[in-house]
């Protein structure tokens, strides 16, 4: 059994970061009273769909992802949302620190799709823990390895994913296109004059909805 024990005391929307980004902010203990003098710290982030319940409208959203909602017995298990790393400074008995959580609103990442088709409630996560651990005592430095059975729990809100994505993409959205089929919806914009990708979106969607 490890003498680590990782526990996560929030999840916020980082407004200062270069790209969308979360951080956790997690509390790590140490059992034994060992010297940590650094550990170099790896993060598997996993969505837990399984653990929430959906409203009718998030039902046909994630019919993409999932299925009917009769086969969610078999499909709605958990994957992996995005895995990370950090370097934890020296300590004795427990720290706290911050781990960034670089996230990505690109619809075609099974965790981006997920999110969007939730209107409220909370994100159940699992953040699975490993690593390499620097000690240092009487007789020297030694290392020993964090296993992947260090875990922890964390139920994100909604509402903390939404504020995240408007800081960063505000009343927008992107879509990855394959190269031809955007080469294509340039060469129909420039046929009809049109000034902007909403424009000839629109202009696409009318002419599909009639």
């Amino acid at each position: 059994m490890s003498a680590f024990e990782f526990s996560v005391l929030d999840v916020f929307a980082e407004p200062y970061a270069a790209a969308p980004q979360l951080t956790a902010r997690l509390r790590i203990a140490e059992g034994t009273g060992l010297r940590i003098h650094a550990i170099a710290l790896r993060c598997q982030v996993r969505i837990e769909p399984q653990r929430r319940r959906y409203d009718e409208g998030e039902q046909q959203d994630l019919r993409g992802l999932f299925g009917e909602r009769a086969r969610w017995t078999e499909t709605l298990k958990p994957f992996l949302w995005m895995q990370c790393n950090t370097t934890v400074q020296g300590f004795t008995g427990r720290t706290e620190i911050d781990l960034a959580l670089p996230c990505t609103y690109d619809l075609e990442v099974i965790g981006s799709q997920y999110l969007n088709a939730l209107d409220a409630g909370d994100v159940p996560l699992t953040l699975l823990f490993s690593g390499t651990v620097f000690t240092r005592g009487e007789t020297g430095f030694g290392v020993e390895q964090i296993p992947w059975e260090c875990e922890a729990r964390h139920d994100l809100p909604v509402g903390v994913w939404r504020q995240m994505i408007s800081l960063y993409f505000p009343n927008t959205g992107w879509l990855r296109l394959d190269s031809e089929v955007l080469a294509r919806l340039a060469a129909y914009r420039a046929r009809h004059g049109m000034t902007s990708w909403e424009e000839t979106v629109e202009k696409l969607l009318g002419g599909a909805a009639s």
